[in-house]
């Protein structure tokens, strides 16, 4: 019977290496390849950065967006200014920091106007 050698993860897939002598050419390649799905992996799992909030804004609020980045909640800035990293205006007079059209304002009236 053949003797585990490595074992190789490709994301969440795992591929199996059997015996020492098929691989005694290639081990390089194998823990060059082991190396590499390791540091892929870790940073993949490095967790998400939560934005610095801006200065003055009505609240701290962040939610969770479908591609799992962490943004602001629809604010409004206390000098009435538009807030830096606004993406649109809502028509309750807050400014959301989405990152798609789909969903912006939704819970806020609907965008008013796309911002730059």
């Amino acid at each position: 019977m053949s003797k585990l050698k490595n074992i190789v993860f490709y994301g969440t897939v795992g591929v199996l290496v059997f015996g020492a002598s098929i691989f005694s050419q290639v081990g390089t390649t194998v823990d060059s390849t082991i190396a590499q799905s390791a540091a892929v992996y870790q940073s993949v799992q490095q967790p998400v950065q939560k934005p610095q909030p801006t200065a003055d804004l009505s609240n701290d609020n962040y939610y969770t967006n479908s591609i799992g980045n962490k943004v602001h909640s629809p604010a409004y800035v206390e000098d009435g200014s538009v807030p830096v990293g606004a993406s649109a205006r809502c028509s309750d007079g807050t400014y959301s920091f989405s990152q798609s059209n789909r969903g912006t304002c939704s819970h806020h009236g609907g965008v008013v106007k796309w911002l730059n």
